[in-house]
């Protein structure tokens, strides 16, 4: 390859190809969400699907794997924007399980970087663990100079644990030197110096060692390798580029920016910045959207708000100024969704997904843009407000407390708080809101320990238990291991709760959405009534609940039967989730997408990837094909099969689920009409459903909708109880069911009428009311102005008694107050010809109610607001006078 006229989509097929003639499988990315891994909120590198493999829990389909894996860091989203830090990337890795070890790890390494990339030799340098002579031999081996050979300590050349015990070694690095115009420029510069003038292209590490709990270091029986070669960083080194942002990954975005904001790229630092955001965090966002993730306010969805956010933010920077700043907006249009078809456009003959969830990708990331320029708005009122009380008091620096709040519950970011406070003369304590940040992280750690717990109860090695609930509800067991309070015991004894772990067991636990099996475990000496049941990972199912009777020991025989009745509930609405989801594919379309379900015995609800809410129409049609089949008494079967086999066959699987090599496919019918990987229990028939019914549907985020459902006895309570409610709705008129909607209808009529009557009531009412006021109309600086008091229910009201001024006398400023909802609220109305004075209700309506500690807004004409405090509201009004005094000298 000749550098520099390389592409990234080069790159990533010759690391591939390069690593399957060295033997190795091709394995495609995983998700971003990782699978079956509850201590990892994003997939951060390479190895994370194949953890499994390399802890001895799972077999790895080849000892030799390679892949190119999307990958997203937290960590960096702040950094994002200089030359080098990205949130998502994609990293190509080759990977050995206990096979080879540092030798050929070295030796291929070097081959593919000298001979396929053909990266001169010259501007590499190596970088190994202080004590790793065994790599500095190796690197020699290839024909590395000494000198070009460094040794670092643990920080930066050893990789691991994890936590405070397990797998661990020393790792080794490539670097590529951009050259001595780009850094610090000092003499000694190289390998990790800050300056930016080296960057990492390759980091191989060797997993050799176990860490115990006292901290000493155990070989391991079989080391295992794990490689990673950032692309993009591989791509400028390729390419001559001093910056990730510079290589044909970005490039097309960065024209498409530019283009969208009349913008040029490489003339002011500031400018390129904002650019550089906006790109890389589109970039991101589109993937994560496509992988499943939604905004929300925690977890993995928090992670998407927040890199969606900060690229309106400094998408709306890029123009001459934001409105939220005080000037016009650059970007005055939402702009997200156009930049993330380009990435589409760009990565979809890679990633084919981007181009099937098309739809739900551009839904989910314009609505989330949308939604933020509304919290903008309203947050900035709010903010402003703010301003003015620290104002009043004399005070001029934020508390980090008001600074955080405003942050984490309105939504308003930093940058923004800052340039406003900067632009008002405020200073915010941003110490104090690092302490209130600390504070919401202590929480969120003290909420993740019950999920850390988890990951602790179920390491490898711990248990190994077979399923039979598939054949049989009922079988003989042996307790295998027995928890109290998350600690190993011999025995537990009535009233206590435990936790059993048995070799065999006929309980299906909480799994793919579908809620565990409950039931009793019997021994001779004693009874446990199992609550719940997990089964965290495929060796390890936990049943919990608590002793009834006598005592239950570790290692006791015993009977484990589960709650038949029970069992059929949940089996009934789990195969009604198929049945489901076929038929929304029918009647929406091939987009629709599971996101997640639940099923338990009394409902079933399933979230699936659709832009717009459902019809009527829809849903009754989805109903009505779900009980067509449940109907026609469809055969269910499940079959196992490998993997690639059960994709070709047509078979859907549930994003973010783990899939082994052998899957268990679960059809309906012959030719099947729902064909999913499924490893839940179902009916042997769809007549044993019974009968399907939609109690809801609704949003639970952008692009994301939600079915609720109940089938069987749950379905045939439910109609009884509107059936009910039906009678009794009847027997109140004193007609027949049939009749109710007409008396309804006759009803709505009479309260029409009387409604009508009513309001041409107040209206007289108000008229005698206006008739009161109007000669406290007076003339101020020339203006004609009529400000009160009065009493009122409603704003309503307020802006028809202003109104009603207006029509009799003609040019007049009407500011009313009223109290009601115990607060102050004002609307100030003003006739054309003020207008065109100069005068702004909404302005003056705004000022007025500062008074009483609130805001308010509208247009020139018309102006609302509402205050706190009540008892100013006297105070409040007698401003208005003050305000059109002084407008020939504000402009007011």
């Amino acid at each position: 390859m000749k550098a520099a006229k390389v592409n990234s989509n080069q790159i990533r097929e010759a690391f591939l190809h390069f690593f399957e003639e060295k033997g190795h499988r091709l394995i495609p990315s995983s998700s971003l969400v990782p699978e079956s891994d509850p201590t990892l909120l994003l997939t951060t590198a390479g190895m994370v699907q194949f953890k499994r493999y390399f802890t001895g829990e799972a077999l790895p389909p080849h000892p030799r794997l390679a892949s190119c894996q999307k990958c997203f860091r937290t960590t960096d989203i702040d950094s994002v924007g200089d030359s080098k830090h990205l949130t998502f990337f994609e990293m190509l890795g080759n990977f050995s399980v206990g096979d080879y070890f540092k030798r050929e790890a070295i030796g291929w390494a070097w081959e593919f970087v000298i001979q396929r990339l053909g990266l001169p030799q010259e501007l590499l340098w190596v970088t190994i663990f202080l004590d790793d002579d065994e790599a500095f031999y190796y690197w020699q081996e290839v024909g590395v100079a000494e000198e070009r050979i460094l040794r670092f300590g643990e920080e930066d050349n050893f990789w691991g644990p994890a936590g405070e015990t397990g797998p661990c070694g020393p790792c080794s690095e490539i670097h590529y030197d951009l050259g001595e115009g780009i850094g610090c420029g000092r003499s000694d510069c190289g390998p990790n110096c800050e300056c930016g003038r080296f960057i990492e292209i390759w980091n191989l590490v060797f997993t050799q060692y176990d860490q115990q709990e006292d901290g000493q270091r155990l070989p391991l029986p079989k080391p295992n390798i794990d490689t990673g070669m950032g692309l993009e960083r591989t791509a400028a080194a390729m390419q001559g580029k001093a910056t990730v942002y510079d290589t044909d990954l970005f490039v097309p975005l960065i024209e498409h920016v530019c283009k969208l904001t009349g913008k040029s790229y490489g003339q002011d630092e500031s400018t390129d910045r904002a650019i550089r955001i906006v790109a890389e965090h589109a970039r991101a966002a589109t993937f994560l959207a496509c992988d499943g993730v939604t905004p929300s306010n925690e977890g993995r969805g928090y992670v998407l708000r927040r890199v969606l956010r900060r690229a309106v933010l400094f998408g709306r920077k890029l123009g001459l100024r934001a409105a939220i700043f005080g000037g016009k907006l650059g970007l005055e249009e939402r702009f997200l969704e156009d930049i993330a078809e380009e990435v589409i456009k760009k990565m979809e003959h890679v990633y084919p997904e981007l181009t099937r969830d098309y739809v739900p990708i551009l839904t989910v990331i314009d609505e989330e843009e949308k939604r933020f320029n509304d919290t903008l708005g309203f947050a900035l009122n709010l903010f402003d407000v703010l301003l003015r009380g620290y104002e009043s008091e004399g005070e001029k620096t934020i508390s980090g407390k008001d600074a955080f709040y405003f942050s984490d519950t309105l939504g308003l970011p930093r940058e923004v708080q800052a340039e406003v406070a900067e632009e008002s003369g405020f200073e915010v304590d941003w110490e104090g809101f690092e302490e209130e940040l600390e504070k919401q992280r202590e929480r969120a750690r003290a909420a993740r320990k019950p999920i850390e717990e988890k990951a602790v109860l179920t390491e490898k090695g711990l248990y190994e238990i077979k399923f039979v609930g598939d054949e049989k509800l009922k079988c003989r067991a042996r307790i295998w291991r027995l928890l109290a309070d998350g600690r190993p015991v011999k025995e537990v004894s009535k009233g206590q709760e435990a936790s059993i772990c048995l070799d065999i067991t006929p309980f299906y636990g909480e799994m793919g959405g579908q809620v565990g099996d409950t039931g009793e475990i019997r021994g001779l000496k004693g009874r446990f009534i199992v609550d719940e049941t997990l089964w965290p990972r495929p060796e390890l199912i936990i049943h919990r609940g608590k002793v009834i009777e006598g005592t239950i020991s570790n290692g006791a025989r015993v009977t484990a039967t589960v709650d038949e009745k029970r069992r059929l509930d949940i089996a009934r609405n789990h195969t009604a989730t198929h049945l489901l989801q076929a038929a929304l594919r029918e009647v929406l379309g091939e987009h629709v997408r599971q996101s997640g379900s639940l099923v338990a015995p009394d409902r079933l609800r399933f979230d699936f990837t659709h832009p717009k809410a459902l019809t009527k129409k829809e849903l009754s049609q989805i109903q009505h094909l779900v009980n067509e089949k449940i109907r026609q008494n469809l055969k269910v079967r499940a079959t196992m099969m490998p993997y690639q086999q059960a994709l070709d066959s047509g078979a859907l699987a549930f994003f973010g689920e783990h899939y082994g090599e052998e899957v268990r496919v679960l059809e309906i019918g012959k030719p099947p009409i729902s064909i999913e990987l499924c490893g839940g229990t179902h009916v042997r028939a769809t007549g044993e459903i019974g009968f399907f019914h939609i109690v809801g549907e609704s949003s639970i985020g952008a692009g994301m909708r939600r079915i609720e459902a109940i089938t069987g006895r749950g379905a045939e309570e439910f109609i009884e109880g509107q059936h009910a409610i039906i009678e009794e709705v009847a027997e109140e008129f004193k007609a027949a069911p049939s009749e109710i909607r007409s008396r309804i209808s006759a009803l709505h009529a009479e309260l029409d009428a009387e409604r009508k009557k009513a309001s041409a009531l107040e209206r007289e009412l108000l008229k005698n009311r206006v008739d009161s006021l109007l000669n406290k109309a007076e003339s101020v600086n020339g203006i004609p102005v009529l400000v009160a008091r009065v009493s009122a229910s409603n704003m309503e009201s307020l802006r028809q008694m202003g109104d009603l001024i207006k029509q009799r006398l003609g040019s007049i400023l009407v500011v009313l107050g009223a109290v009601y909802n115990n607060q102050a609220n004002f609307v100030a109305m003003l006739t054309p010809d003020l207008v065109k004075r100069g005068l702004r209700a909404d302005q003056i309506v705004k000022q007025v109610a500062e008074v009483t500690g609130g805001s308010g807004g509208g247009r020139a004409e018309l102006g609302q607001s509402g205050g706190k405090d009540k008892d100013r509201l006297d105070k409040a009004l007698e401003l208005v006078r003050d305000l059109v005094a002084k407008h020939g000298d504000t402009g007011t």
